[in-house]
């Protein structure tokens, strides 16, 4: 078991490609396509990683270090992440505080190369960013909160441990509640649609997208897994939720997880196969809606 903890993270960074390959699949199929590969993704990173690098006469140290700071702090959060029963390399009480806070970093570093460019859009990316970031994190924390109340622990390894069967069936609308709250935060800080779309050129309404307009080569490969690992750690966190069946083989967990994960993708692609891009002032109506989805489920937990 410890040994297939350890090994998991790096499972993680192999399979978080995929994902994308999924979501892409099954947008294809709702629109009658083929669509593009499922390893599309692997075929686009091993690409940019091979290319020459070009940095534009504005930008300074900060843009050129900010790609490997933010997929350092990916792999750091997804070694908190737990499969089912199986715990997480860094497993510890009040883990989830810095799980928020390892977020926060790759966001932090990825608005600091937007502006380090001095490009009036991807500014004005950055300033989208950090205002839904803003009002998405009360919904992380506050959903952590819940768990933490219902179960009794601290540690998101051991809180995801305790969510059984007799768990749904005695706060199941609480779960609920969480469950769709968290997918609004999933489809938020991943930039995907209604929040964001990451298929669209214009940047007057694009957020991470215009960001990384002048990344490029390596670093936008680099840039490109850690939204991939960010993709899984909240598929991941849903995982543990959908899926309450705890079996004793460490191999099976770790399928059943990996089920829930994708799941999760085929679910993202289906809200954005019949759901258009809001407006942008609508965003944070959406956010605030899921922080308050949470804080209802919390009040429900511990009126019940």
């Amino acid at each position: 078991m410890a040994l297939l903890s350890l090994l998991l993270p790096a499972f993680a960074l192999l399979l978080s490609p995929l994902l994308f390959g999924v979501i892409n699949r099954v947008k294809a199929k709702f629109a009658g396509r083929r669509g593009k590969p499922l390893l599309q993704a692997y075929f686009d990173v091993a690409k940019l990683l091979r290319k020459g690098v070009v940095y534009g006469k504005t930008t300074g140290p900060v843009f050129r270090f900010a790609p490997a700071a933010v997929l350092a702090a990916a792999v750091l959060a997804v070694l908190m992440l737990p499969w089912g029963d199986i715990p997480a390399p860094a497993a510890f009480p009040g883990d989830f505080v810095l799980l928020a806070y390892l977020l926060g970093v790759t966001r932090f570093f990825t608005v600091l190369a937007a502006l380090d460019t001095g490009s009036a859009f991807e500014g004005m990316g950055a300033s989208r960013e950090v205002q839904f970031a803003a009002l998405g994190e009360p919904t992380l924390m506050l959903g952590m909160l819940l768990l933490a109340v219902q179960t009794g622990e601290t540690s998101i390894s051991s809180m995801m441990r305790e969510i059984h069967l007799e768990t749904w069936q005695t706060s199941h609308a609480a779960l609920v509640l969480l469950i769709i709250a968290w997918m609004i935060l999933l489809l938020t800080e991943n930039s995907r649609v209604p929040v964001d779309d990451p298929n669209t050129h214009l940047e007057l309404t694009m957020i991470h997208e215009v960001m990384v307009l002048d990344t490029g080569g390596p670093e936008l490969g680099l840039m490109t897994l850690a939204s991939s690992l960010k993709l899984f750690l909240f598929s991941g966190l849903l995982s543990n939720l959908l899926i309450p069946v705890r079996p004793s083989s460490p191999l099976l967990q770790a399928a059943l997880f990996l089920g829930g994960v994708f799941i999760v993708v085929v679910a993202v692609g289906i809200v954005e196969s019949i759901m258009g891009r809001l407006r942008l002032v609508r965003i944070p109506k959406l956010l605030i809606g899921s922080t308050v989805l949470t804080a209802t489920a919390l009040v429900m937990k511990l009126a019940g």
